[in-house]
């Protein structure tokens, strides 16, 4: 049996491949080791009844998730996923690279995350180049999800949104200066919080305010992100995660107005991903 797992700050996609029957697929909160302990990991599994029966079973583990940049943050997975599959060959990387894979393949290019938080890599076809990006939700995550959530607050609790748009907000959160002080600088999963605001640009995704900011934002991530590899023109540019799906449309323009060759653009890279491994490891391990 073989696991793979794309995994965010807000949620992780699963897919469990057998040689001979249908694969499995669940999900389970996010596993960022930026935000949660070893105990806390192990935990996960312990109360996640899809993938209970197969703890002894599961032979190979390719988990690619945020958070997992450095060999510390990455050895905090390791160690909570043997001790659950205790028979397991386990392999732990960026979330990045796993796009990387799920949209290049074998092919050079870049890919661009944008989901709760933001990232770009590039692949130039063997080898796998992370940049100096991925600061996170306070220092950067340009164009991602806690990125438009926390300008559609700030916006909101500065009155600087049009009255109408600040009226469906009200309605929509109810928020408060005093709620979101509290989540953001006092509670746990500021990131989560602050991304959960974004699911308000698709309700009033045609509104010239919304489509504004969604398009600075991109913009934002292009200046920062995109722009600074300086070949980025001459190879496809993939994208990945819940916000490039669902605003594709305002994400293509900004790419054609900055000459940028728009490839793939993934809701959730899982499916692609574990057909790369499999089709790389080339056998199942019983």
């Amino acid at each position: 049996m073989i696991l793979v797992a794309d995994s965010g700050s807000s949620k992780t996609d699963w897919i469990l491949t057998f040689r001979n029957n249908d694969p499995v697929h669940f999900s389970t909160s996010g596993i960022n080791p930026f935000f949660l302990t070893e105990k806390e990991i192990v935990k996960i599994f312990y109360n996640t009844k899809e993938i209970q029966p197969y703890f002894k079973g599961v032979r190979e583990i390719y988990f690619f998730g945020a958070g997992c940049s450095s060999p510390d943050r990455r050895e905090v997975v390791s160690n909570a996923l043997s001790i659950v599959f205790k028979n397991a060959y386990i392999n732990v990387d960026q979330d990045s690279i796993g796009s990387l894979y799920a949209t290049c393949g074998n092919k050079e290019g870049l890919c661009c995350i944008l989901g709760t938080g933001s990232n770009i890599s590039y692949f130039d076809g063997f080898k796998v180049h992370t940049g100096k990006h991925g600061l996170g939700f306070i220092l950067g995550d340009e164009g991602s999800g806690s990125y438009f959530g926390k300008k559609l607050v700030t916006d909101y609790l500065y009155e600087t949104m049009p009255p109408e748009v600040g009226n469906a907000f009200y309605d929509t959160y109810k928020v408060s200066k005093e709620a979101v002080i509290q989540n953001v600088y006092q509670k746990p999963d500021a990131n989560k919080y602050l991304a959960g605001f974004a699911r308000f640009l698709s309700a009033q995704k045609d509104h010239p305010y919304i489509t504004d900011l969604v398009k600075h934002g991109f913009q934002k991530f292009f200046e920062t992100n995109i722009a600074s590899y300086k070949n980025y023109r001459t190879y496809p540019c993939h994208f990945v995660g819940s916000i490039a799906y669902y605003f594709q449309d305002i994400l293509k323009t900004v790419c054609d107005e900055n000459h940028v060759s728009i490839g793939k653009v993934l809701r959730k890279p899982i499916e692609e991903l574990s057909k790369f491994i499999i089709e790389r490891e080339g056998t199942y391990k019983k």
